[in-house]
């Protein structure tokens, strides 16, 4: 069906559909590798850290260089996850109010939301950029390594989130009416039952 949908349409609109159809690819493909860093980093912050305990408890022995790499990988995995959890709506939302909204408001909603949500992000991603400026100096005590990798982190985090977040805005404004049907609906005992 929709094959012949496609080729029914004019070569123009067929080209950008194509080409539609390739960012989508090529956006997943982007995001796949985003997720995959951070399940690595995951992984590699549980292995350390269980490391670091067993060898601390049971053999006294402690690293200046592990503690501190495990923090800063530890702040790189919770900042590094904001874009992911923005693309796959995994945040906080409190939305019993949200979802007695018609659908065709939601999105407006949803757009307002999201800008809300970038212009925080813009100035958490500004403000990252003056700390680094400021401490990125100094040199850590256990890596031994300016401060401005470590810190680092946060700018460049938060504009990777900043990206996600257009995303997503992109996403609400192009999106089926349908897309903002309410996901969390209470049932009754006879509708749970069927």
């Amino acid at each position: 069906m929709r094959l012949r949908i496609i080729y029914g349409c004019p070569s123009s609109i067929r080209k950008g559909l194509i080409t539609i159809e390739k960012l989508k690819k090529a956006g997943e493909k982007l995001f796949n590798l985003y997720f995959g860093i951070g399940v690595v980093a995951m992984g590699l912050l549980a292995v350390l850290v269980v490391f670091a305990v067993i060898a601390r408890y049971f053999f006294s022995h402690s690293w200046k260089e592990l503690a501190e790499f495990n923090t800063t990988l530890f702040a790189f995995t919770t900042f590094w996850g904001m874009g992911i959890n923005v693309i796959k709506n995994e945040h906080v939302m409190i939305d019993i109010l949200y979802d007695g909204v018609k659908p065709a408001i939601k999105r407006w909603l949803a757009v307002l939301n999201y800008v809300i949500v970038m212009i925080v992000d813009l100035v958490f991603t500004w403000q990252g950029f003056k700390y680094v400026a400021v401490a990125g100096k100094q040199i850590s005590q256990g890596m031994e390594i300016p401060m401005k990798y470590m810190y680092g982190i946060m700018p460049v985090c938060g504009i990777i989130c900043a990206l996600c977040i257009a995303v997503k805005i992109v996403e609400f404004i192009t999106a089926d009416v349908s897309y903002f049907e309410p996901k969390n609906k209470a049932l009754t005992k006879d509708e749970a039952a069927a």
